[in-house]
């Protein structure tokens, strides 16, 4: 929308541009926090606040994700999609701490943590050559 500069220190952005930022902050904050924050007119200052009151999520977030992520294995799940939604859920958490995650890594853990019993399916999946994670998940639903 333009108005990126609206929450930067020293900004000479019009009046009009730091309504529509401070708007558009407090159309997307939780019920509880618009109450919270709703005296701050200032896009830069509750930018500011909301910063110094979450910034450090991600120091709990991201050792929490990563222990998901290696251990993570598809025998605690009931089904594929039961895992794919896991996954998912972990992936948002490390890419909100700004861990990228590729398709790439996300096929390897896949092919990684099939059970034991199951090398010689892992091995011909391996084989296929998946390119993206959906296919590979795609193919084991419609197996499943």
């Amino acid at each position: 929308m333009g108005l990126a500069d609206t929450i930067k220190d020293k900004n000479l952005a019009l009046n009009q541009d730091r309504s529509k930022a401070r708007i558009f902050l407090h159309h997307h904050l939780d019920e509880s926090l618009k109450l919270e924050y709703l005296t701050i007119k200032d896009p830069l200052m509750l930018w500011n606040n909301l910063k110094d009151s979450y910034d450090h999520l991600k120091m709990v977030v991201l050792p929490q994700a990563r222990f998901d992520w290696i251990h993570l294995r598809l025998q605690d799940f009931k089904s594929i999609c039961a895992y794919n939604s896991s996954m998912f859920n972990i992936i948002s958490q490390l890419k909100l701490c700004d861990e990228n995650i590729t398709d790439h890594d996300m096929l390897e853990k896949t092919f990684s943590i099939f059970p034991t019993s199951s090398m010689l399916l892992q091995q011909q999946y391996r084989e296929i050559r998946f390119k993206k994670y959906s296919e590979l998940i795609s193919h084991l639903l419609v197996v499943e």
